[in-house]
């Protein structure tokens, strides 16, 4: 609740996230946890003004075998969902903005399923810019703000959280008040 607390009680933010979501993949090993499928319910449910989509990290697991630019397509299919959105009180869809992830570091040799994962994700944040150039949504690059865990190399410790939630507080109501 880092952001919420940042933010104050003028807004109100929902978390959704969950370890080891992808964009829309279905992970043989971990049911559940295709990002495209939740998002409609969750919609259904919360009615947001804005949703942040921060995907993709998890796409970048070897087993799924897809590259950066396959990555940016499945959250740019998120972004539309979104977009496409209507409910009878709502005067429109969500804004929405589309953060591509940090970095991962190949940092663990041992660490299984990320093989590959490094140069991978240095390529994300040009292909989240281009998806979001091409749907007109907002964009951030967390990977100019926040860094991996560098024994890790792939979750974040505290402090880049605050980093990333001190970065949102500022953007989030500029995106909201346009």
């Amino acid at each position: 609740m880092r952001l919420q607390s940042e933010l104050g009680t003028n807004y109100r933010i929902i978390e959704e996230g969950l370890n080891s979501r992808t964009t829309v993949l279905e992970d043989p090993y971990e049911p559940g946890k295709n990002g495209l499928p939740y998002l409609q319910p969750c919609l259904e449910s919360h009615h947001p003004d804005l949703v942040v989509i921060m995907l993709g990290t998890n796409d970048l697991k070897s087993r799924f075998n897809v590259t950066a630019s396959d990555i940016s397509k499945g959250a740019a299919r998120l972004v539309q969902l979104v977009q496409n959105f209507q409910h009878d009180f709502m005067a429109k869809p969500p804004e929405v903005l589309l953060i591509s992830p940090a970095l991962v570091l190949e940092s663990d040799p041992f660490k299984e399923g990320f093989f590959g994962a490094e140069v991978k994700s240095k390529k994300l944040g040009h292909y989240f810019k281009l998806r979001s150039q091409e749907l007109n949504c907002h964009y951030l690059d967390a990977a100019k703000i926040v860094h991996p865990c560098p024994k890790e190399g792939i979750h974040w410790q505290a402090d880049q959280h605050s980093k990333l939630a001190k970065t949102l507080a500022l953007l989030l109501p500029t995106l909201l008040n346009e």
